[in-house]
């Protein structure tokens, strides 16, 4: 089966260590091992493939120039007649999955004009993420891409059940829309689960933190709770970030200013294929979100950190009770409350035991339900669903 993967966001290195580009590499060593014969589009390359993607047929994109948020939009959008003629170009294809991005609808365009089904791959509101966090630019042509490559789409997959409800209330989308958690290769991070309960003797404990280091997740709460655990419940811990991003400098001026900067470790960011060993080096893990009200993430970190063993301690928003049950895999706390944070850490890192059971049961729960094997197969069982009713030919 010929698959088009096209991935036109200029904001996602596909062969980077994002937690999109770790996404983007999974789902096509997923295709891969399910027998497909898939085809990367992609507007940023972000260096080479790792060895098991090597012989990956990939089509570059024009790139877009840096700097100007307007200059690149508007190059964005004119991109969208190269990324069908590239499809025109590398066809036939039995189907396109496309990753949405904001200025991008060739994809699924181009699907439904060829006659082949079009799976449109959703992972955040984006108009609403770029217009909060960053500055909206041509918002009226952000809208019309939207409504384009929704309606396009033979079906639609979101990431959350955030995500779902945000496209369930586009018209364009409504009634197209299947929920596919993100996943993990549980192979991957076999040894550092095998490590545990061999004992840390003489070593500080480790609190970990794994992903991009931005406002959406939480981390001055971290940063203030692992203060707290230190001087109120006196546990002698290190603090162990492995991500980079525009956080950094505060988080680090905060660890100076708290007193506790020799005890935070800064790892920046790593390659996935490192990510397994940096888990391993860590006792508890965290998922530290603030509170929103449109909470959508899927978090990989979650998956991966259960698929290392590590108990997880996450915050109680969105859709995440679902995700970690509390108590059996995993513990949940209050979103923004530091202290609350600070006495799930303490409570765990004084129970060895309980910490090894709960990341057991993480660890049977990705392996059951969270391979990206599994994430694949449901995938191609929507795009065959698709296609079997019509939508896009």
């Amino acid at each position: 089966m010929r698959i088009a993967y096209v991935c036109a966001d200029p904001g996602i290195p596909v062969f980077g260590t994002k937690g999109a580009s770790v996404h983007v590499q999974e789902v096509l060593r997923g295709l891969r091992r399910a027998a497909a014969e898939p085809v990367l589009f992609a507007s940023r390359i972000g260096g080479e493939p790792p060895a098991d993607l090597a012989g990956l047929r990939v089509v570059e994109l024009p790139p877009l120039p840096k700097g100007e948020p307007l200059a690149r939009a508007r190059a964005a959008l004119d991109a969208n007649a190269a990324v069908m003629a590239a499809l025109e170009a590398a066809g036939p294809f039995e189907l396109v999955y496309e990753r949405y991005s904001l200025w991008s609808d060739a994809g699924m365009v181009w699907a439904r004009r060829a006659g082949c089904p079009g799976l449109l791959e959703v992972n955040a509101p984006l108009i609403e993420e770029q217009r909060r966090y960053r500055g909206l630019v041509l918002e009226d042509e952000a809208l019309r891409i939207a409504q384009s490559v929704f309606g396009a789409a033979g079906a639609l997959v979101a990431v959350s059940p955030g995500v779902a409800a945000y496209l369930e209330g586009q018209p364009a989308a409504r009634g197209r829309v299947h929920v596919v958690a993100n996943g993990v290769d549980p192979a991957r991070f076999a040894a550092a689960a095998a490590g545990r309960g061999r004992g840390n003797a003489g070593k500080a404990p480790v609190i970990g933190f794994l992903g991009t280091l931005k406002p959406w997740h939480g981390l001055p709460v971290l940063m203030e709770a692992f203060v707290r655990l230190r001087r109120r419940h006196g546990v002698d811990a290190r603090l162990l970030l492995v991500g980079d991003g525009p956080e950094r400098d505060a988080l680090a001026a905060g660890a100076e200013a708290a007193g506790v900067a020799a005890m935070v470790e800064f790892a920046g960011a790593v390659e996935p294929a490192a990510v397994p060993d940096w888990l391993a080096r860590m006792d508890v893990a965290v998922a530290p979100y603030p509170a929103l009200d449109d909470f959508y993430f899927s978090p990989l970190k979650i998956y991966e950190y259960m698929a290392a063993g590590l108990p997880v301690v996450a915050s109680a928003v969105g859709h995440l009770a679902t995700v970690v049950a509390d108590g059996e895999d995993g513990m949940l706390v209050a979103p923004d409350d530091a202290d609350a944070l600070a006495a799930a850490l303490a409570g765990l890192l004084a129970d060895p035991a309980r910490c090894l059971r709960l990341g057991r049961a993480g660890r049977c729960k990705v392996e059951r339900e969270h391979s990206w094997d599994a994430v694949v197969g449901r995938l191609l069982a929507i795009a065959c669903g698709a296609m079997a009713q019509g939508r896009g030919r």
